[in-house]
């Protein structure tokens, strides 16, 4: 058993101070004030270096398959080990859908081949997710992390009450992509202050918090564990804290851009495009008090690669989304930690630990937990270059902004899958 370990030494882990963490066959075996190697371990120094268990984001899209000119299971699942990530759920806006046991298995078929971390997928809530059509849960349920129709939100009030109903009797959890379609009236940022300056058509925080407020009804009355996509108002987060203040199964997750940036930060340029929209500055506000008081579980990066073509039709017309698996924690450890908004402790628990209990997922660095760890370093200084990502996607409102804090090295499952320790 001792034989062929890596192990990790002298790393500070956060939250517990400074111990070394042997691993063997994947796990964590060991952990100590100082654990003594032999000439057959691989030793990894992390002497100055934070230790952590690894990232997990429960949103993302891998685009595979179907469109995999804008990103590959290959090249999203290395940018999200660069990112400290082990751990990515794969959203169901794919070709073919994931609404079947045949075409999930398109999608796994691929991940098996090429990902290099996990990937755990989700399938849709509705048949080809044009909520019509309920989905099997049961034969999909042993196969997924949970169910969704991201990019769009299940309109029809009956079937998200269907659906909810079938989840509990499977114990499936729902992850809503919440947007009421009716309200959207052709906008594509928010409804505030530089939609007006600019002449742009904007998106009414009610089309979100407005289905959020129905959904949490149907779960709040059925038992059903319901999970928010990429919340990013303040109506959202009081709903959700007071849906936890009554014992509603409910969690929720934002992104680092509406932690950081509002609509007024807004440029004409599609790199600040993305659904929901960046929000105005109370809106930050009270999801930056969410992320303090636990009313939001986690942060998800939605990240959301496009063709540069895609993106290079300015704000109105380029598509929606962004890129942010390889910034994702150098931005907030820069943007929160460093400014005492929260501690190195809580970004963990949003990044790694709560994803890890709501959605069921392994790993971390406790002794017998799969060895899924990062360690980072705090102080690096770097800025961002796209054209240096491995993702295909190269639009981030981060691009050529200075950081402070980076990944330094991934391990999935005990073996290095990013090193960055000699740059």
């Amino acid at each position: 058993m001792d034989k062929h370990r890596v192990i990790i030494k002298g790393g500070n882990i956060v939250g517990r101070g400074t111990e070394d963490i042997a691993i063997a066959d994947g796990r964590i075996i060991e952990r100590a004030s100082s654990i003594e190697a032999t000439a057959e371990d691989r030793v990894i120094n992390a002497s100055g270096l934070m230790v952590a268990p690894a990232f997990v984001d429960v949103h993302v899209h891998l685009r595979e398959p179907g469109y995999g000119y804008k990103e590959r299971i290959a090249t999203g699942t290395m940018a999200a080990a660069r990112g400290g990530y082990t751990t990515v759920c794969s959203m169901p806006n794919l070709n073919p859908v994931p609404d079947c046991v045949e075409g999930l298995q398109a999608q796994l078929d691929i991940i098996e081949r090429d990902a290099k971390i996990e990937v755990l997928p989700y399938a849709a809530i509705t048949i080809g997710r044009k909520g019509e059509e309920l989905v099997d849960l049961a034969s999909l349920k042993d196969k997924v992390c949970a169910f969704s129709d991201d990019g769009s939100g299940v309109q029809v009030d009956g079937m998200m009450e269907r659906a909810m109903t079938e989840a509990v009797k499977h114990d499936a959890l729902i992850a809503a992509h919440c947007e009421v379609e009716e309200l959207l009236k052709g906008g594509y940022i928010h409804d505030g202050e530089y939609a007006r300056q600019h002449g742009h058509k904007g998106i009414c925080s009610e089309s979100e918090w407005e289905q959020v407020k129905r959904d949490i009804e149907i779960a709040e009355r059925l038992g059903c564990r319901y999970h928010v996509c990429h919340i990013s108002t303040k109506e959202t987060v009081e709903l959700v804290r007071q849906a936890k203040a009554r014992g509603v199964k409910v969690t929720c997750e934002t992104g680092p851009h509406y932690l950081i940036f509002t609509d007024m930060d807004l440029e004409e340029d599609a790199r600040w495009k993305m659904n929901p929209p960046l929000r105005s500055t109370e809106d930050r506000a009270a999801l930056v008090e969410g992320i303090k008081d636990g009313t939001i579980d986690m942060i998800a990066t939605d990240h959301a690669p496009h063709s540069v073509e895609e993106k290079s039709r300015g704000l109105k017309d380029s598509a929606m989304g962004i890129v942010g698996l390889e910034t994702a924690f150098a931005a907030l450890n820069t943007h929160l930690v460093r400014k005492g908004v929260i501690t190195l402790e809580r970004l963990v628990e949003l990044m790694s630990i709560n994803p890890r209990k709501v959605f069921r997922i392994n790993g971390g660095i406790e002794v017998g937990d799969r060895a899924d760890i990062v360690l980072f370093d705090t102080e690096r200084e770097w800025r961002v270059d796209s054209n240096n990502f491995y993702s295909m996607g190269r639009i981030s409102m981060f691009d050529g902004r200075e950081m402070v804090g980076d990944v330094v090295m991934t391990l999935h499952r005990g073996e290095v899958v990013y090193d960055n320790k000699t740059k």
